[in-house]
């Protein structure tokens, strides 16, 4: 049985609130490598750089989506620029060399963000393809306006 995501405002809401505790729980835990105190040299500052550019970027895209989504469900977007402006961009793994330099809670924090984005894809996927299969191809709608003509 095949299982399609019918988004929801409260979905979107839920998502949205679920992404902004993240966004805060990235910052937080990625502040100690934007101090000075830290040596610019030292393998940690650049795993918490890179890994917590990535993970806050993962989220930022997530906020994005979410953000579009809710002004597309209000009304605010066409279905053209819907279409236009509301994939999502595809998540980029974190380095394995660099994650084991973090801490176990930093760690678990990363993995958060990538569940997260793996079910806005998912969610993301799922909406597409039934809006797609909802949506006359422009075949379909010649073949209308063929029959339409022919009758007159």
């Amino acid at each position: 049985m095949q299982h399609t995501v019918d988004i929801t405002a409260l979905i979107i809401e839920e998502l949205y609130c679920e992404a902004n505790v993240l966004a805060d729980e990235v910052r937080t835990a990625f502040v100690p490598a934007a101090t000075e105190l830290m040596p610019i040299d030292l393998p940690l500052r650049r795993a918490l750089e890179c890994e917590g550019l990535k993970a806050t970027t993962r989220i930022m895209h997530v906020l994005a989506w979410l953000l579009n989504h809710r002004a597309f469900l209000a009304g605010q977007m066409s279905d053209l620029q819907w279409e236009r402006h509301t994939q999502l961009p595809p998540d980029r793994a974190p380095s394995a060399e660099l994650m084991d330099m973090l801490d176990l809670s930093t760690r678990a924090l990363v993995a958060q963000t990538q569940r997260l984005h793996a079910r806005v894809a998912r969610i993301d996927a799922e909406y597409r393809m039934a809006r797609s299969n909802l949506q006359p191809s422009c075949g379909q709608l010649h073949e209308r306006l063929e029959r339409q003509f022919a009758q007159g």
